[in-house]
């Protein structure tokens, strides 16, 4: 951390990060390269497939993109082991705009569950290493730390079969590290941008990853490399001098003589893409709906992934102290926690569902009555227009974050409130403060 406000240098300014990568004229070519496409891909037969647009951050904040012919690679989320398969997808996915990384299970489960989920989340959200095994994990690192440099490898091959000069190609998140690398060292010219959507730890928790160094020197190779915050992108200067010794300046790393510009771009959304969606007949049927269901009680909300990191036990349990505080309240307030799974084949978050459950049903027990009860959890997303309906009848949102990188959730929420004028509350650790 830092002592007080420094003043801040031309790491934070206000200039698009578009315009920094060369994207002036109108519908400027752009790759985004992110490890999930924004659509779910369900197999209907030998040859047939359905879509439908992924919920998410990433997604809900590069919907807010304008004015560039954009198109998407990235792994659909399922194995497709067959020719007939991935031609099929492929040609789907082709009118939304996206084009498939085919990623076989063994990769996915070394590169994605494995060094992904297992390794660089828990480091940049601060939760430390997996202690469990050191020696098997120092074992699985390495097979893991391979995998990761492979299915970059492998991203990297799609871009090249797309890449045409003067695309813009934009790399997203911790799991694509090493994709600026890969595609430098197939063509210096190409334009590259690295953006993260996690926080970026301090250089001491940075330091003890042992694939530190490579990993630095690979997102360097990008020509513009972007946070969410200043802290993050001071952070990450901080670790190329300390680590490798380079030189940071208010632009960014200079290694022998080359710069890789460094800056904050605080993420947003398409807010009229949720007032117009209140405008619609089904929303507002559900409007309706939620007003009846609960009339005269208050409704307090929590969005979140099931993850670690978005304090949901917390959040319940800080629910059950409010009742327990004020008896009164306990038929006049409902809490409706959303909580989308991910990571479901990893035991670190089976292991918080089940917490979770525990934790509902208990309280549930103890404070409901036969007609109700005071909380409502969902184990599943909802469809957009059910979403904003919720977020137009809440009276309080509930963003209780750990540790955060830019929290979508309450810009959605105060996008929904044009009527209602309810109230935010929000973690001190998330990124909108």
């Amino acid at each position: 951390g830092s002592g007080g406000h420094a003043p801040r240098p031309p790491l934070s300014g206000p200039r698009s990060g578009f315009r920094r990568l060369g994207l002036r004229g109108m519908k400027q070519r752009l790759l985004v390269v992110a490890n999930r496409l924004p659509v779910s891909a369900n197999r209907r037969g030998e040859d047939q497939w359905s879509l439908e647009i992924s919920a998410g951050g990433l997604v809900s904040a590069l919907l807010g993109v304008k004015d560039v012919d954009a198109k998407w690679i990235g792994w659909a989320g399922v194995n497709v082991p067959d020719e007939v398969g991935q031609q099929a997808l492929t040609n789907a996915l082709a009118e939304k705009r996206c084009i498939p990384v085919f990623l076989d299970e063994e990769i996915v489960h070394q590169y994605y569950n494995g060094y992904c989920n297992n390794i660089l989340w828990p480091l940049f959200h601060y939760l430390g290493l997996p202690q469990e095994d050191r020696l098997a994990t120092t074992r699985n690192f390495e097979s893991q730390f391979d995998a990761y440099k492979r299915a970059n490898q492998m991203f990297a091959d799609v871009v090249y079969q797309h890449y045409q000069e003067g695309d813009v190609i934009w790399c997203h998140d911790y799991h694509l590290m090493f994709l600026p690398r890969c595609l430098k060292e197939h063509d210096i010219n190409m334009k590259v941008g690295w953006f993260l959507h996690t926080p970026f730890p301090s250089s001491e928790i940075y330091r003890t990853l042992p694939s530190r160094s490579e990993l630095l020197r690979s997102v360097l190779c990008a020509d513009l490399v972007g946070f969410h915050t200043y802290d993050y992108a001071r952070h990450f200067v901080s670790a190329c001098t300390r680590i490798l010794g380079l030189e940071g300046t208010p632009e960014g790393v200079e290694d022998q003589g080359k710069l890789t510009r460094v800056a904050a771009f605080p993420i947003g959304i398409d807010s009229d893409r949720f007032k117009r969606a209140l405008d619609i007949d089904a929303a507002k049927r559900h409007v309706n709906e939620l007003k009846q269901r609960f009339a005269g009680r208050k409704v307090m909300l929590g969005v979140d992934r099931l993850d670690m990191i978005k304090g949901i036990p917390q959040k319940i349990l800080a629910f059950e102290k409010f009742l327990e505080e004020n008896p009164e309240w306990i038929d006049k307030v409902v809490l409706l926690q959303i909580a989308v799974p991910t990571r479901t084949d990893v035991p670190e978050y089976q292991k918080l569902t089940s917490q979770v459950h525990e934790i509902v049903g208990r309280i549930n027990g103890r404070f409901g009555t036969l007609s109700a009860v005071p909380i409502h959890h969902l184990d599943r997303s909802l469809d957009f227009h059910a979403l904003c309906a919720l977020y137009a009848v809440t009276d309080v949102a509930l963003v209780t974050s750990l540790r955060d990188g830019m929290n979508l959730v309450s810009y959605e929420y105060v996008a929904c409130q044009g009527s209602k004028k309810g109230v935010l509350i929000l973690s001190e650790v998330s990124d909108q403060l």
